[in-house]
């Protein structure tokens, strides 16, 4: 994969299937690669039903749906809308109802920026991701508290995601189409570590080869994801539960 650094309005973005990095500069734009290789061996295990991998048939994502994210910091909520960005959208749900950021940790965190994540801690799972999504067109804004796919080129988005910190419009005109909204907890988001600054993600070949093993020994403050789920619809209720006596007992209808 390739790592791309742009240089916009006296920042830096470092992307690499990620967006990133933002530092001080003199407002001029500048272009750096770098290549990056990563395990996609999958061995055979007892275990290999418990590694997320793309299902044979992937669901169509609702129309709307939430998706709740319980960290080592407290919890927030993702609303997605599928319009916005469909096929970012499906990836999205399959990945979910997979369990594929279940225990991943928060890689990159740069305040009044983003927060990044989505190389699963366990190897496998990412080397069963790495076949890359098409891009949506951006029909919303990067704004603050928005869920996008972090990406190195045209068509490479795969499990990598960031939220908005704040305001970041221009990363439209780059092609980054948020595909959903925090809509519960985004102060959860500004307690995550950001002591390492964009130091973890220069060792994204580590990571994809070791998982957590490698970031716990090297970099053992990072926050992290306990389990991300979707949030089921609450049952319809009768207004005042009558119906509902009246179904289990005959006689209260007269």
């Amino acid at each position: 994969m390739r790592t791309l650094v742009l240089t916009l309005a006296g920042f830096f973005l470092l992307i690499s299937p990620c967006i990133a990095q933002e530092e001080s500069t003199k407002g001029q734009t500048e272009t750096a690669k770098q290549e990056v290789k990563g395990d996609t061996n999958q061995d055979d295990d007892s275990d290999a039903k418990k590694i997320s991998a793309p299902p044979v048939k992937p669901e169509t994502a609702p129309a709307t749906f939430k998706v709740k994210f319980e960290t080592s910091q407290g919890n927030f909520v993702v609303e997605v809308t599928r319009k916005w960005a469909p096929l970012g959208a499906d990836q999205f749900y399959n990945l979910i109802k997979t369990g594929y950021y279940d225990d991943t940790r928060f890689f990159r965190v740069l305040p009044n920026f983003v927060v990044q994540w989505g190389l699963s801690g366990n190897p496998k799972a990412t080397a069963n991701w790495k076949k890359p999504i098409k891009d949506d067109p951006v029909v919303e804004s990067n704004k603050k508290g928005y869920i996008t796919y972090a990406k190195s080129t045209v068509d490479s988005r795969t499990t990598q995601l960031f939220i908005n910190l704040k305001d970041n419009e221009r990363l439209d005109d780059m092609g980054f189409p948020p595909f959903g909204r925090v809509i519960e907890g985004f102060p959860v988001l500004n307690k995550l570590y950001s002591g390492y600054g964009g130091r973890v993600s220069n060792q994204q070949s580590r990571i994809k080869q070791g998982g957590n093993e490698f970031l716990n020994k090297n970099y053992p403050k990072l926050d992290y994801i306990k389990k991300a789920t979707l949030v089921l619809p609450d049952k319809p209720k009768d207004d005042d539960g009558e119906a509902e006596e009246a179904a289990a007992d005959p006689a209260a209808k007269q």
